[in-house]
């Protein structure tokens, strides 16, 4: 059992006083556009696969007790405003809510907390690093230089917004999810998306950045094995945070 929200009451209070060290994991995502093709909960979905890997690969570590919480699905998605099927939250209702939920966790004793996170609009970022670095939790920021350098070329270019980065995770772990006679139809887009929107302050928005279909990089070059791939790399990165958060 990797879940949190599995647990009994009980359970949770013999994971405290167990010989094992918990850590939980977070996953955060957004309900935004990508693509014709990609479904709305791309950014949840890799999150909690991530944390389920994670948690799937340390479950026989005597020394940690590693559980995913119930994924915080909402985000802030302005930059996607327009097209069909965008929820946003402001930055603060997020940067409140990240805070609320690992200030409860600690106050209940459960001290060892890593947020992930794969959505990447500027003021979503920053209102989780906020939130983190307030709670004194720990954070996998795959913005920063030496995550981003063990990640796929395309993620590297920053023109991968439900391209082959994106498409490939969800089709390694919700293959039906992708509409693929539609994704294998898609020319590439190049979009430098950290580029651009440094260049307009953060104001910027999908068609306002060339993205008139909701995506870039290049969908049709997707597969379940460089996704696989991927989710080796991204739980490879995640589960290095966590033995660091372990040991305090």
């Amino acid at each position: 059992m990797t879940s949190f929200a599995e647990l009994t009451s009980p359970q949770v209070a013999d994971l405290l006083a167990g010989p094992r060290t918990p850590v939980l994991l977070l996953p955060v995502g957004a309900v935004e556009p990508h693509g014709p093709h990609a479904p709305l909960g791309t950014d949840e979905l890799i999150s909690a696969g991530m944390c389920a890997r994670a948690a799937e690969r340390l479950a026989t570590d005597p020394g940690l007790r590693v559980l995913v919480l119930p994924a915080l699905n909402y985000g802030v998605t302005h930059m996607s405003a327009g097209f069909s099927g965008a929820v946003s939250i402001g930055a603060d209702t997020l940067r409140c809510l990240v805070l609320d939920v690992c200030r409860s966790l600690k106050d209940s004793g459960l001290h060892r907390i890593v947020v992930v996170n794969n959505h990447f609009e500027p003021a979503h970022v920053t209102a989780l690093r906020s939130a983190v670095a307030e709670a004194e939790v720990a954070h996998l920021d795959l913005l920063r230089r030496a995550n981003v350098a063990r990640l796929t070329a395309e993620f590297r270019s920053g023109s991968c917004h439900a391209g082959q980065y994106e498409t490939s995770l969800v089709l390694a772990d919700r293959p039906e999810l992708v509409d693929r006679d539609v994704m294998r139809e898609l020319p590439a887009v190049h979009v430098d998306m950290p580029a651009l929107m440094s260049a307009s302050g953060g104001r910027a928005d999908f068609a306002g950045l060339g993205m008139d279909r909701a995506y870039c990089g290049s969908p049709a070059s997707a597969s379940a094995a460089e996704g696989e791939s991927t989710f080796d790399t991204l739980t490879d990165l995640l589960v290095e945070l966590i033995r660091e958060v372990g040991r305090g």
